[in-house]
């Protein structure tokens, strides 16, 4: 049985893991540098990491080609399984016309670009995060905030912020079922683990989104209704991960979090003008209705 040796270059550990971080090096110089197609890209890279295994680290080839053929299928199934059921219903939801619905729902529950962003990109993110994940959230509420005016620049960045307090759970908690199988250890266990980390996280990242929509200013004007939007979304997720089911953490945490909004909305209006800031325009520069009130 082969027994992988953690040191083969020089007996050096830091020696021996930049010669394993080849492949994901090959990777981003391909992808990043290169602008060489995904796929092509990867299939160099598995070469790469096959002629590592083989030749550096002593692996049989054998095992090698089944490990790289292994980790192919696992890929697909469920990884890539999901995201093209994802896309295939979000192409069904945009030719029909109710993508266009859905967003102009959001919009109606307030046209505060501050509440928007956190209402579409964490709280919405998370729920498409829960569902599907591997990048279909961020896709998706960064062509909703598009829609609504923001620049897509910024668009991008409050998806990929947003998307990081739920990540962990993401396509029903694929993440930490998979190191529960590679590392023999219970699932239920490790995601009760990550449901007392990540809620933490999760109370702080609608105050970031504010910051990065209307800098200082919206989060002085907007950090109840934000504070209380990752708290409600950092209780359920503890509560589910922790007491009901693992793979759910998101999809309740996500619902709780737009419903929390939704409910300060209902209650409170935050102090501020409809459209704080420009499309496009940077985080703290006013928007001409502040110019003209100043």
């Amino acid at each position: 049985m082969y027994r992988q040796v953690l040191d083969p270059v020089a007996d050096s550990l830091g020696w021996s893991s930049l010669v394993a971080a080849l492949p994901l090096a090959v990777l981003f110089v391909l992808l990043g540098a290169l602008r060489m197609r995904a796929w092509l890209a990867s299939l160099i890279a598995l070469a790469v990491a096959l002629a590592v295994a083989i030749w550096t680290y002593g692996m049989p080839a054998g095992q090698a080609f089944l490990a790289g053929s292994e980790g192919a299928a696992f890929g697909f199934f469920p990884i890539l399984w999901i995201v093209i059921n994802a896309l295939w219903v979000y192409n069904i939801t945009v030719a029909t016309g109710h993508f266009d619905v859905l967003r102009r729902t959001f919009a109606q529950v307030s046209d505060d670009q501050r509440l928007q962003a956190i209402l579409i990109a964490f709280s919405f993110g998370a729920l498409l995060e829960a569902l599907a994940g591997f990048g279909t959230p961020v896709a998706v509420t960064s062509v909703m905030l598009i829609a609504l005016g923001f620049q897509p620049l910024k668009a991008a960045v409050l998806a990929l912020t947003a998307n990081t307090a739920p990540v962990a759970f993401g396509a029903m908690a694929t993440p930490i079922l998979t190191l529960g199988k590679v590392t023999g250890q219970s699932s239920d266990t490790l995601g009760a683990m990550v449901g007392r980390q990540t809620p933490i996280l999760a109370v702080f990242v609608p105050l970031i989104l504010v910051l990065i929509v209307d800098g200082r200013r919206g989060v002085r004007e907007t950090w109840p209704t934000a504070l209380f939007c990752g708290a409600a979304f950092g209780a359920a997720q503890y509560v589910t991960a922790n007491f009901i089911s693992v793979p759910l953490a998101d999809v309740v945490a996500s619902l709780v979090s737009a419903a929390a909004v939704v409910l300060v909305v209902r209650l409170r209006r935050p102090h501020a003008p409809a459209r704080p800031v420009i499309a496009g325009g940077a985080a703290d520069e006013p928007a001409p209705e502040f110019a003209a009130r100043a």
